[in-house]
Formats: C-alpha cells, structure tokens, sequence
C-alpha cells in the first residue's frame, strides 16, 4: 500500500514538473512570437522612415539647384529649400501630435488589439475542444 502512495506521488510530481516546464516553454514561445511581430513592425516603420528620409533630402537637392538654376545662384537656390524645410520642420513640430503621434499610438494599440482578440480565439477553440472531450 505504502508502494502504491510512493509510486503515486512520484508520478504526479513528474507530470507537475512536466507540466510546468510545458507550460514555461509556451510563455517563451509566445513571448518571443510577440517579440518578432513588434520587431517586425518596428523595422518596417524604421524602413519606411529612412526610405522618406532620402526621398526628402533628394527632393531639397532637386529643389535647391532648381530654384538655382532659375536665380542663377546655387546659393540662393539652396537657402530657399532650406527655409522651406525649416518652415516644414516648423509645421511638423506643431501637428506633431496629430500627424505622427496619434497614428503611432492607433497603429500600435490596433496591433495590440488584434494579438488580444488572436488570444481570446484560441481560448475560446480550446474551450469547444473540452467541451467537446467531456461529451
């Protein structure tokens, strides 16, 4: 009898551990999947900047050697697109909030919405299957 208890507790303090490294091995799975869609979506907002960065200082360039040619002096020409890159630095500065901030924040919390939702599915799939095995 004492065999049939020993036996016992150790089986089911093997399937506990069991279950508790299963169980940490999916936090780390799903961990490192969110951590790979924020990466992912961090360094295609980081390509899509750097892609606007060069388009904006191509179009200054364009811009400054155009005005020149026109005023016969690249000097001229260069400090015109300057200031108007300042004037548009000055107009970002005061709507940044509705320009950059609140479509980051949207973007991000949609983001974060859908990975709650993708969790909510599973749970509920899981609950129909154990429904579905107790029947």
């Amino acid at each position: 009898m004492e065999d049939n208890f020993s036996n016992y507790f150790s089986e089911t303090g093997k399937v506990a551990r069991e279950y508790v490294e299963t169980r940490l091995d999916l936090i780390k799975l799903q961990a490192a999947g969110k951590l790979s869609k924020a990466l992912g979506l961090f360094f295609s907002l980081l390509m899509a900047f750097l892609l606007f960065f060069f388009v904006v200082v191509f179009l200054g360039m364009m811009l400054g050697f155009w005005i020149g040619e026109k005023y016969n002096s690249f000097t001229l020409g260069f400090a015109w697109a300057a200031g108007f890159f300042i004037f548009l630095f000055a107009l970002i500065l005061v709507f940044r909030k509705s320009l950059i901030q609140r479509p980051l924040a949207n973007l991000l919390a949609s983001e974060l919405v859908e990975e709650i939702e993708e969790m909510e599915e599973r749970n509920e799939e899981k609950k129909k299957a154990k429904d579905q095995m107790a029947q």
